[in-house]
């Protein structure tokens, strides 16, 4: 069922399952989030800007992104909002429509349109011990080693969505996996970018003594 709803145009996407601080300032999405905690559902859409900026409008943004659902707002001594939000599910615009006075839209559901229990076990394996491999290439590159979180109850739907998240990806890298038809293609999405990634890395870490 399509939706207008209230939306948040973002320099990178949000992943289905993802957390997202934002510092609000801008007095139109101050409204917004006004508007927000007063409704049944407390949420809005983001998508990925692909030309222009956040601030100050002129964009040109995604048609698919995702519903991210306010699980936490403080306000700020300067007027700012401090907002945690978190990935609910994908979303396709249908159509933008005026802005009031923050960027609105026609939105739908976007599900995937692939059966994810057709993902073995196997092939979650595979993909969580090529992200290993690229969090261990990135922790050499930054002398930083978060702990990856255990991904094994994750369902393969939110397994596709959490290895983008978790993985040292780009913005761009992690809107393919967002507009990916469903966790076979998203699973092999991942496969080349987290290669690509990989191979970039390791570049960079046989050059890096070339750079004293």
């Amino acid at each position: 069922m399509a939706i207008a709803s209230p939306m948040f145009p973002l320099g990178g996407p949000l992943l289905p399952g993802s957390v997202l601080p934002l510092q609000i300032f801008e007095p139109r999405y101050l409204e917004m989030i006004d508007r927000c905690l007063v409704s049944a559902e407390p949420s809005f859409g983001v998508v990925m800007i692909d030309r222009g900026h956040e601030v100050g409008g002129g964009d040109v943004r995604s048609d698919v992104g995702t519903l991210a659902r306010i699980v936490e707002v403080r306000s700020l001594p300067d007027g700012r909002l401090a907002v945690l939000v978190v990935g609910v599910r994908r979303i396709r615009v249908i159509e933008w429509l005026v802005d009031d006075p923050h960027p609105m839209a026609v939105i739908e559901d976007f599900p995937d349109d692939d059966d994810a229990h057709d993902v073995s076990v196997d092939d979650i394996e595979k993909r969580t011990a090529a992200l290993d491999r690229a969090l261990a290439l990135s922790a050499q590159l930054t002398g930083t080693s978060p702990e990856r979180p255990d991904l094994s109850s994750l369902e393969p739907t939110d397994v596709s969505f959490a290895l983008g998240a978790l993985a040292p990806l780009g913005p761009a890298d992690r809107q393919r996996l967002l507009k990916a038809g469903g966790v076979d293609e998203r699973l092999r999405v991942f496969d080349e970018v987290i290669a690509e990634v990989c191979d970039a890395m390791r570049f960079r870490l046989a050059t890096r003594g070339d750079d004293a």
